[in-house]
């Protein structure tokens, strides 16, 4: 099974829910993503939780690209 550090990526109010609250957590949860970088988010891309983040086509496509350079090294 897989583990992630949750004080390492998201604020300090969330370092101890489940990992389906925080993915049900606005975009602001995460470290460095202010409210303001949240409001950003939701009026261009409708992205309003971190699962919706996540699943926003722009950014799996950004990991894919990253990915294929990462292999070619």
């Amino acid at each position: 099974m897989a583990a992630i550090d949750l004080g390492k990526v998201v604020d300090k109010a969330w370092v101890d829910k489940e990992i389906a609250e925080v993915l049900a957590a606005p975009v602001s949860a995460l470290k460095g993503v202010s409210d303001r970088d949240g409001e950003l988010l939701k009026e261009a891309f409708g992205v309003k939780t971190v699962a919706d983040l996540a699943d926003l086509k722009y950014v799996r496509w950004a990991q894919a690209l990253a990915a294929l350079e990462a292999a070619t090294k």
